[in-house]
């Protein structure tokens, strides 16, 4: 009797298998449409997971929304304190354009280094081989544009007109590989210290300002902007910020490294700066820009 048992035992075991195998096998065919054991098995699992996973979504939306409308909250107050700085800036740069406008006029002058006329221009073609030196803009002499004026855009220069057309112009970039490309600058401080923009690191991304004074000292942050010495450029356009600064070999002079203010890799609107005072030829205007080396 007990053999009896256990040969059954093993008849339903091996037939329990055989099924299995069965089931396994015809799961895995190519069917376009699942047998009713795994759609009920899918219904089960699937009303399952909504019951956990709406809950769970109302919740996660929820914190969600609250974190954004801390963050919200927080860059609103940041934005309010800036727009009160921005105010008083606002009411001090008036107040400063008002006092240089009357001893201008007490003094008699009518043209300074800082003034310019713009003209907007677009970015109408880009070699991809020389994509850090030169962009082709829709403006040319017919326009006024003229060789060595700067072009910039609302985020600072990014080169000068080299060659012009009569409805084209070639703006060679801050960034171009040219060693004879070179911009006279100064670092503004409580001191300002003078030096040339002349080299573009392209690893690091950054504008190399040479000839800097041995002994002074300089922060990362600084702003850098266009002295007009040169004789071509207007003076106080932003070119960018100092982020490293390095003795020369000999210790005769520094290179501040620059950040770019300008995206010089994503240019599409630019304009054009005509300095309105125009750098006389006398011996001392000729010796200055000799000096300065640049723009």
């Amino acid at each position: 009797m007990p053999q009896f048992f256990l040969n059954k035992r093993l008849i339903i075991l091996l037939i329990s298998i055989i099924v299995l195998v069965a089931l396994v096998g015809f799961s895995l065919r190519d069917r376009e449409n699942a047998s009713w054991p795994e759609q009920f098995v899918k219904d089960v699992v699937g009303f399952g997971e909504n019951i956990v996973a709406k809950p769970t979504s109302f919740v996660s939306g929820v914190v969600g929304g609250v974190v954004d409308l801390k963050n919200t909250y927080t860059e609103n107050q940041h934005l309010k304190e800036r727009l009160e700085e921005l105010a008083q800036l606002e009411s001090e740069v008036a107040d400063l354009k008002k006092e240089n406008k009357d001893l201008k006029e007490s003094l008699d002058i009518t043209d300074s280094i800082r003034d310019y006329d713009p003209l907007n221009a677009s970015v109408i073609s880009r070699n991809p081989t020389n994509w850090n030196d030169q962009i082709e803009i829709d403006k040319g002499s017919s326009d006024g544009v003229k060789p060595d004026m700067a072009v910039t855009t609302p985020s600072g220069l990014i080169g000068k007109v080299t060659t012009t057309g009569a409805k084209s112009a070639t703006v060679e970039l801050l960034t171009s590989s040219d060693v004879k490309n070179r911009v006279s600058a100064k670092v503004q401080g409580e001191e300002n210290a003078f030096g040339i923009i002349n080299g573009y690191d392209s690893d690091t991304k950054l504008l190399e300002l040479k000839q800097l004074p041995y002994d002074m000292k300089f922060k990362k942050g600084q702003k850098v902007v266009t002295s007009g010495l040169g004789g071509k450029f207007p003076a106080g356009i932003f070119i960018g910020t100092i982020e490293k600064v390095e003795t020369d070999k000999m210790g005769l002079s520094q290179t501040a490294f620059i950040k770019p203010g300008a995206d010089m890799y994503d240019l599409n609107h630019v304009t054009v700066l005509k300095r309105s005072a125009e750098a006389g030829t006398t011996a001392d205007d000729t010796s200055s820009s000799d000096a300065t080396g640049g723009q």
